[in-house]
């Protein structure tokens, strides 16, 4: 022991010593200054903001800014193709060079959907389910039932819709409802005159009855003008009521 405490006081062992702590303070030295420079300490710039822009508007954006980015893709309702909706990290985040975003695009096409059980099920609870499953409410009509506000049947682009049959998400389902009045008669209203948008509001608002065949007489020119110059069934002496939800064809022309 009285050996090794001489040893520490020789000018050997200081100068081992010093020749150590050099060693490894310049070892630090060189591995901080290597790792920052590796990492780019301090050196960055923060993510745009991408969301609402069309997918080429944001590439262009990121490539300037020497980002790279990977793309994911999903269907909303409502929103343009090619939209992203979405990044990953979010605009104003410090990041560094060459990092990675992750976008979040707007599908093409909608994805397919199986249509739900939704007949002889009240209007409101039928509603509910296909905004579920992602569709739209199309146009609503009423036929003589005495089921009142009961889906009796459903249609998409006039086609009638049965359950499990594949539709684009997002699509306009109508419904024809039961007005609850069973076989009860309505007066036939005079549509002679009327525009075809008129004719339908009278005919579903005022009479409870449903529009039929729309045809055209003579060159139509312009159709929101186009006035009602025959109807069927029209009243006459000895018919003046139909049932509740009857169709009613009419025709249209431009001529005064």
């Amino acid at each position: 022991m009285a050996k090794f405490i001489s040893y520490l006081k020789t000018k050997s062992f200081r100068s081992n010593l010093i020749a150590a702590i050099i060693t490894v303070t310049v070892i630090i030295f060189v591995a901080f200054f290597s790792l920052r420079y590796y990492t780019k300490h301090g050196q960055g710039l923060n993510v745009p903001a991408l969301k609402g822009l069309s997918f080429s508007q944001a590439v262009s954006k990121l490539e300037e800014l020497g980002l790279r980015y990977e793309v994911d893709s999903v269907y909303i309702m409502d929103t343009p193709p090619g939209t992203v909706i979405d990044q990953d990290p979010n605009s104003n985040t410090f990041v560094k060079d060459n990092r990675t975003i992750y976008l979040t695009v707007s599908m093409n096409t909608a994805p397919n959907v199986k249509f739900p059980d939704v007949e002889f099920k009240p209007f409101s609870q039928a509603r509910a389910i296909i905004d579920s499953y992602g569709l739209k409410l199309g146009d609503t009509t009423y036929k003589a039932d005495v089921s009142r506000d009961v889906v009796l049947e459903v249609s998409f682009g006039g086609q009638l819709l049965k359950v499990g049959e594949v539709i684009p998400k997002g699509s306009r389902i109508d419904f024809l409802l039961g007005n609850g009045k069973g076989n009860e008669e309505v007066d036939i209203p005079m549509l002679i005159g009327l525009t075809k948008d008129e004719a339908i509001f009278t005919l579903r608002n005022g009479a409870m009855l449903n529009l039929g065949m729309v045809m055209y007489e003579g060159v139509i020119t312009d159709t929101t003008e186009a006035i009602i110059v025959k109807q069927e069934p029209f009243a006459t002496d000895s018919i003046t009521k139909v049932k509740i939800g009857t169709l009613v064809n009419i025709t249209l022309s431009n001529k005064k």
